[in-house]
């Protein structure tokens, strides 16, 4: 009888804790947001603490997903991404690029404008429908893969809008992918456009970068086909004096791998954005 008694009394008990870990946890919004350059809808998940209210200010992490993937990815393929809103008391957005829009503004077509929809029709929809600290401080940007070359990219090309970003595995240099990724779809074949594709790799933008403009943070693993050219812009950036964080862990290109990289990433961007500083959960 005890036996028993003991076993219903701890079903309760993990039942009451189920629900009380649920009634505090971080809450996924899926929103339609609106791209006018582009004259559609767009959805994107918004993560947010479990404590979110209007009375506060939010930073905003920009997490980006990678070639041939969803605005949906992140919470579906490395959940443990939820949590991290609560821990650092901040909102987590992801927006939808298409599956190989590599998020640039093409010059081949209106239909791919993902440059202007990230950097500058997303960021206002969601300062206008979220508490935000809406300005660079406290604003980041970071994503795997094609979102790592992405963040980077639009990091890079507005410094007024980001004040921190990073790549995961990025393909920091698009060039030696030309028949890959449908890259060709939004900058035109490479043999008729090479001066466009080296302009349009990060690994060629680093001279863009103002001196004390971006906290910039990118890793990739030794077994990922990118490592290379990853190893290449780290090397770039200590001979232009940028300062940077690089880590090179074991691993390819793998949730596996971005799961575990999102944590490392976080915790950067709450260490060097001041908007960040006062906002982490106790």
């Amino acid at each position: 009888m005890l036996s028993k008694l003991f076993k219903k009394l701890s079903l309760v008990f993990v039942c009451i804790m189920l629900v009380c870990l649920h009634a505090n946890a971080a809450k996924v919004d899926t929103v339609v947001t609106r791209s006018n350059s582009m004259n559609r809808d767009i959805k994107a998940v918004v993560i947010r603490p479990d404590n979110y209210n209007k009375k506060e200010k939010y930073p905003v992490l920009y997490l980006l997903h990678g070639f041939s993937g969803n605005y949906s990815d992140w919470v579906k393929k490395a959940p443990d991404v939820v949590p991290l809103a609560d821990q650092y008391h901040c909102l987590i957005v992801c927006p939808d690029g298409n599956f190989a829009s590599w998020y640039f503004d093409s010059p081949l077509s209106n239909e791919w404008k993902y440059e202007t929809y990230v950097a500058s029709e997303l960021v206002s929809w969601i300062d206008r429908h979220y508490s935000t600290i809406a300005n660079r401080t406290g604003r980041a940007i970071t994503g795997l893969s094609m979102g790592g070359h992405g963040a980077l990219y639009l990091a890079i090309r507005h410094q007024d809008t980001y004040a921190a970003a990073g790549s995961m595995s990025g393909c920091v240099d698009l060039v030696p992918f030309s028949k890959s990724f449908d890259i060709s779809q939004v900058l035109g074949d490479y043999e008729s456009n090479q001066q466009r594709w080296k302009d349009n790799s990060v690994i060629n933008m680093l001279d863009q970068i103002k001196p004390n403009s971006l906290a910039i943070i990118f890793d990739c693993g030794y077994s990922d086909g990118f490592y290379p050219s990853n190893m290449e812009m780290h090397n770039r950036l200590v001979q232009m004096k940028i300062p940077h964080d690089f880590i090179v862990r074991d691993g390819g290109h793998s949730w596996e791998y971005w799961g575990n990289s999102i944590v490392y990433q976080m915790l950067f961007f709450s260490r060097h954005l001041p908007g960040w500083e006062v906002k982490k959960s106790q």
